[in-house]
């Protein structure tokens, strides 16, 4: 795939970078490493940029005509991991192994975020998933919880047209 893309381009994916890049803006806000005391490390920051895109993937998959650009997004994801291996060392023969287990982790929380939002059980969702079991004080839990709630809320409030545009609501 890198050599086709070295010979043609990246691929057009039209609005989702800006969205992507509004995602991971939003990932690495300082106010969730200050308050919601989220470690300031490459993990902690995986954590909360994969939280963050799994809020706006499930707002986009909640209608049919956004499942395309949910795949789009995801796409540019997988693009920017893999970018980010690659700078901090991993090589060409273990970045595959790398970027299936982040997909899967995406997608495992893509999972996770679904059902605890919809069985109301969405703080031991955030323990597991942001936290990584080491779940701080509650004052941190609670605003990591808060914060993404009310993204949840502003992401529903908002038109699937807004967002395929590139246009994440703050």
């Amino acid at each position: 795939m890198r050599m086709f893309q070295r010979l043609f381009g990246k691929p057009d994916r039209g609005t989702a970078p800006l969205l992507y890049d509004q995602v991971v803006a939003l990932g690495r806000a300082p106010h969730w490493y200050r308050e919601g005391a989220v470690p300031d490390t490459i993990d902690g920051r995986f954590d909360m940029i994969a939280a963050v895109l799994a809020m706006v993937l499930l707002r986009l998959e909640a209608e049919p005509e956004g499942i395309a650009s949910s795949t789009v997004l995801a796409e540019c994801f997988i693009e920017d991991m893999d970018g980010q291996l690659r700078e901090i060392g991993i090589g060409d023969v273990v970045v595959g192994k790398h970027m299936g287990k982040m997909m899967g982790m995406l997608g495992g929380r893509l999972g996770a975020f679904r059902t605890g939002l919809a069985e109301g059980s969405f703080r031991a969702v955030i323990d597991r998933n942001v936290y990584r079991g080491h779940v701080p004080d509650e004052a941190a839990r609670a605003h990591v919880e808060g914060q993404l709630l009310a993204l949840r809320d502003r992401l529903n409030a908002t038109s699937l047209s807004t967002l395929t545009a590139g246009e994440l609501p703050r």
